[in-house]
Order: structure tokens, then C-alpha cells, then sequence
């Protein structure tokens, strides 16, 4: 299993040759995706057992069974959650990460692969306005960045109110529109959500004041903003909740996992401003910055306060510590979230940064905001259609009116049967409506009309 001999040598063709049929499609077709449990369940019973089988044949069921039935985040026809568009360079790169089996935890054993992925996550933090001591580390997702930052925000709390929080649970402010992992963050951390109304669906330092008006919030450690919602891409005012964080003491954290790569297009730079104030911040690359899965940017201002709280000890460990600090500029990823074991995952975006340069990435980005903005006049135009908001970033969501939540289903049901997009609808106040979510630059307009034709 782990020697070159001639049956691994007509695998390593084989699985190459297939890699670079699919780097080579252009466009990324939708596929038709899922299948029922008892059809895939069948097809895929009894294929491992105890003897070997032809890497061959182990590859074609890949490619009829498994393959078909995934539905292409990275298709320009895959519009809804958030979609995924890498670079071919990236892509590229994740299969020479993977084939090298990078152990990314320490400086010790990955000093060249952290030292790259360093520069990458300093050209995000230049961008984000973050001071020169900022640092971090690539983590899996957005909820594994929330959760390592939030970890950091509690304990800095609880050392800040000392005595004080005797007793009580610590409690985070949150808007609600907050992602669903900040709340399951808190939960697993065992603090509270403190959550403000939104009337605007867009925490300000208004409203939050409006919303602690008369509590104790002696217990309050930390303030959420986000920069682009899931559901409707909006940025919260983060220079007014930067500037009240500050006011009282409060660790202030911008989960930017879908939107936070706006900050690179010179059309949306005003909308972050604020940024700069965060404590902690995050932004998924495998989103809006055209990486692979999975990949999360997670920076602080202050790295040394997240490292007092990650850093693993124990006997095996100690060999990776010693040296390791910003003023010898040694740097252990696994010192600045909750994980240890780690794969290299920031390096596919670094030889994409690298390789196109990143200009190419602020017109990337553009031209998604652009498609938004485009698709929101084309609403507008229509008849049976109403625009809900104006789109902050990439996503748009509108009403079809006379519509009830089974005519969206039959409607995306049908687009996505067809072949034509996968665009699930949401819900905005309770009411189901559609939703775009653009993000891959090669998404044409004739396709977004294609798809509010069928609306008609």
C-alpha cells in the first residue's frame, strides 16, 4: 500500500487522468445531485471487503455512483447557500498539499508551509485595516473560527472581570441575524447570548444601546458583528460597534466567513470601515476568495492572548514550544485555535494569491457584486417580482408575488431537474421567498434571466 509498484503506478495515471479531466472543465456543470439512501446505500454495499479490488474499478464507481449525485458548489449554475468558484491554481495546489501529507501544527516540522500561509493571511489582514502584530492561523470553517475566537474573547473576559463574574455565566452580544454557529458556539462555551433587535436586520451601536438600556451588563465579555449575513450578505456598522466595544471593554469579533472577502473590492472598501477595530476576525477563502474546501482565515489582534488560551501542553508538545514566539518568528498554527493535528489548508490560496496577484481577486469580487446589483434593476423590472432589499454584497432576495411557499419549491425543483441552476429559496421574516447567492465570476446574466423567466 505504501510502494510504487505497477498497480499503483496505473492508479496514479488513472486518478491524475480523472483530476485533470475535471480541472479542465469549463464551465463546472450543475449535476443533478441527490440520490435516495436505498439507491446510493445499494450500489455502494459490499464495495470494500476484505480482498483488494481493481483501483480501476473503484474509480468508475466514483465516477457513476458517488460523483453524479453531488450537486457542483462550483458550477457558475449553483446559486444558492453560498457557492464555491476556486481557482484552477488553487485546486491545483490542494492536490500537491495532499500528496505531500503536510503536518501544518508546528514551525518545527512545517516551518516553509506556515511561513507561506503566514504571508497570505498578512496580505488579508493589510486589507482589513489590522495592525502589523496581527496574526493567526487557517482553520476548517467559519463555525471553527467563531468558536477558537469566541474561546479567546471568554477567557480574556473572565480576566478582565475577575470577581465580578463570580458564579454567572458570561453573556456575548449578538444581533439576530447572528450565524447559527455563533449560537451553537455559545452554547459549547457555555456563555449566554445577549441579542439585540435588529429592526434594519443590521446591528448598530444604536441599537445595541437601545437594547441594553437598563440591564446589568457587567457580565457581557464580548460583541458579534457580521460582515455579510448568510442569508442576505448585510454588514453590520462595524466602526459604531467597534467604538462602543471599545467604550466598554467589550472583545469585539467580525464573523466575516461569507462577506468578509468584500473588504478586496475597491466598490465595497466603505462598507468595512471599522473593521480594523476587531479583536478577532474571520473569513472563509474557500468562499470569496476562490480557494478550495475547507479553508477559514482566522486573525487577532493580539495573537499572544489567543495563545495563552490554545496552547496545547504536554510532554510530546514541548519540543514544538521552545522557541516558538513573535520575537524569534517561529509560529505554531495549532497555538492560536482549539485544533492540534491540521493540514496545510491556507497554501492552495497562497500559490493562487501568488499566482494571479491580487488584483485578479478584487475583479473577481466584483463582478459578482456586480451580477447583484444588475439582477436587483432586473427585479425591479419585472412585473410579478418585488426586490426586498437592496444587496449589500453578492446576495439578492425577492418576492415572486402570489407565490406560496410550494410554488418556490416546484419552481427551484424545476430549474434544478433541468439542469439549469440549484437555487433554493429561503425565508425572510418568516416568509419563504427567493434568494441569489453569486459568487462565481463566470455566472452569466442571460442565465439570471433565464431563471426569473420561470417566475413568470
Amino acid at each position: 500500500m505504501h510502494s510504487v509498484n505497477q498497480t499503483t503506478d496505473a492508479m496514479v495515471r488513472s486518478v491524475l487522468a480523472y483530476a485533470e479531466n475535471r480541472l479542465r472543465m469549463t464551465p463546472v456543470p450543475l449535476d443533478r445531485g441527490t440520490r435516495t439512501p436505498q439507491e446510493l446505500y445499494r450500489e455502494l454495499d459490499g464495495l470494500i471487503r476484505d480482498q483488494a479490488r481493481q483501483p480501476d474499478e473503484v474509480l468508475g464507481v466514483y465516477s457513476s455512483v458517488i460523483a453524479p449525485s453531488i450537486i457542483s458548489a462550483d458550477s457558475p449554475r449553483f446559486l444558492g447557500f453560498i457557492p464555491a468558484a476556486p481557482t484552477k491554481a488553487s485546486l491545483l495546489f490542494d492536490m500537491v498539499v495532499s500528496s505531500a501529507s503536510i503536518q501544518g501544527i508546528s514551525w518545527l516540522e512545517a516551518s516553509g508551509a506556515i511561513a507561506a500561509e503566514n504571508t497570505a493571511l498578512r496580505v488579508i489582514a493589510d486589507e482589513a485595516g489590522m495592525p502589523g502584530s496581527a496574526g493567526g492561523c487557517f482553520v476548517s470553517g467559519g463555525s471553527a473560527g467563531n468558536l477558537s475566537a469566541l474561546a479567546v474573547a471568554r477567557e480574556t473576559g473572565k480576566r478582565r472581570l475577575g470577581d465580578a463574574l463570580a458564579g454567572r455565566r458570561p453573556r456575548v452580544v449578538v444581533g439576530e441575524d447572528a450565524h447559527s454557529s455563533i449560537v451553537n458556539t455559545l452554547r459549547l462555551l457555555e456563555m449566554d447570548a445577549l441579542v439585540v433587535r435588529t429592526p434594519d436586520h443590521r446591528v448598530t451601536a444604536d441599537a445595541i444601546r437601545a437594547g441594553i438600556d437598563g440591564l446589568d451588563i457587567s457580565d457581557v465579555v464580548a460583541v458579534v458583528c457580521t460582515s455579510g449575513t448568510t442569508n442576505a450578505g448585510i454588514i453590520d456598522d462595524l466602526a459604531g460597534v467597534g467604538a462602543l466595544a471599545r467604550e466598554h471593554g467589550w472583545w469585539f469579533h467580525v464573523d466575516g466567513a461569507y462577506g468578509g472577502s468584500g473588504v478586496f473590492a475597491p466598490s465595497l472598501k466603505a462598507k468595512y470601515a471599522g473593521l480594523e477595530l476587531a479583536d478577532s476576525f474571520i473569513l472563509d477563502p474557500h468562499k470569496w476568495l476562490f480557494a478550495p474546501f475547507d479553508c477559514c482565515a482566522l486573525l487577532y489582534r493580539e495573537p499572544a492572548l489567543a495563545k495563552a488560551t490554545h496552547t496545547q501542553d504536554a510532554s510530546y508538545l514541548d519540543v514544538i514550544h521552545t522557541g516558538a514566539d513573535r520575537e524569534t518568528g517561529e509560529w505554531n498554527p495549532t497555538d492560536y485555535a482549539y485544533h492540534l493535528t491540521r493540514r496545510a489548508r491556507g497554501l492552495p490560496l497562497w500559490f493562487s494569491l501568488a499566482v494571479h496577484g491580487i488584483d485578479a481577486y478584487r475583479e473577481a469580487i466584483e463582478v459578482a457584486v456586480d451580477l447583484a446589483r444588475q439582477t436587483a434593476r432586473l427585479i425591479d423590472r419585472t412585473p410579478q417580482l418585488e426586490l426586498i432589499r437592496e444587496p449589500d454584497l453578492g446576495v439578492v432576495l425577492f418576492r415572486r408575488i402570489g407565490w406560496s411557499p410550494a410554488d418556490y419549491d416546484a419552481w427551484a425543483q424545476a430549474l434544478h431537474t433541468e439542469g439549469i441552476a440549484f437555487i433554493p429559496p429561503t425565508k425572510w421574516e418568516g416568509e419563504t421567498v427567493g434568494r441569489f447567492a453569486f459568487l462565481h465570476p463566470h455566472t452569466p446574466m442571460w442565465l439570471v434571466q433565464e431563471i426569473l423567466d420561470r417566475t413568470a
